[in-house]
């Protein structure tokens, strides 16, 4: 039951986030659902090789490199889902900077639901 109110506070935060960033897209909730599918897809496996190959510029940047990282896989999520669009780079580092704050925002409804459930 976690996974799927994690999934489904996700969708949400993509949507809000969305709302407040003129350079993204999503057509509707179903694609904000398969947008934080693939994304969860992606960080897990996509992700975590890139920051190993990158690790010497991740340490020398202080850990900034990683935005990036998210950026990119943020676009890769965009070619892949068809209702999910971004701009460009930028509007994708962005979005996922008021993705992480947006899904902060809402991390108390996942552990508030975890403990009824």
């Amino acid at each position: 039951m976690g996974f799927l109110l994690q999934w489904l506070v996700g969708g949400v935060a993509i949507i809000i986030t969305a709302y407040l960033l003129p350079g993204v897209a999503v057509e509707g909730f179903f694609a904000a659902l398969v947008t934080a599918l693939v994304l969860g897809l992606v960080n897990a496996v996509i992700r975590p090789i890139l920051i190993l190959f990158t690790l010497p510029l991740n340490i020398l940047t202080l850990g900034l490199f990683t935005l990036v990282i998210n950026a990119l896989m943020i676009l890769l999520a965009a070619a892949i889902v068809p209702g999910f669009a971004v701009s460009g780079f930028w509007w994708a580092l962005l979005f996922g900077i008021v993705l992480a704050i947006v899904n902060f925002a809402l991390s108390p409804l996942i552990k508030r639901g975890e403990e009824k459930g």
